[in-house]
């Protein structure tokens, strides 16, 4: 299956940053806009430590994770060395001013990836 569905319009994503799109199940897709107007998808999750992309800085085809400056390639969602790891990237389309996404890759790239977890860290058996 290759349809193809639009999930916004590139004027509702910042020039040099984001906006979310919901799934039906999993964790949101980010969806990118750089300086020369180019779109990206990636899953709103950092590899190192989950941290929320859509809330990076958009630089070049890059975008530096909030919590630990981690720099990750927009186009395949590869972290840049000396960094490793890799978040799911998702293919786009744009056609005129609509951005369309993949529904089949929206229903299943990364969807076994469970959110972070909040609350304190687990406590050390007792000796």
């Amino acid at each position: 299956m290759n349809e193809w569905i639009v999930v916004c319009q590139v004027k509702d994503i910042p020039v040099l940053g984001s906006r979310r799109v919901s799934r039906a199940k999993g964790l949101p897709v980010a969806v990118f806009r750089n300086a020369n107007d180019e779109v990206f998808a990636l899953l709103d999750r950092c590899p190192h430590r989950a941290g929320p992309l859509s809330q990076g800085i958009v630089h070049g085809r890059s975008v530096t994770c909030p919590l630990h400056n981690w720099t990750i390639g927009l186009a395949n969602g590869c972290a840049n060395a000396p960094d490793e790891g890799q978040t799911p990237a998702f293919q786009v389309r744009v056609n005129g001013d609509e951005v369309w996404l993949r529904l089949d890759e929206l229903d299943a790239l990364g969807v076994e990836i469970l959110p972070p977890m909040p609350g304190p860290c687990r406590v050390a058996a007792s000796v």
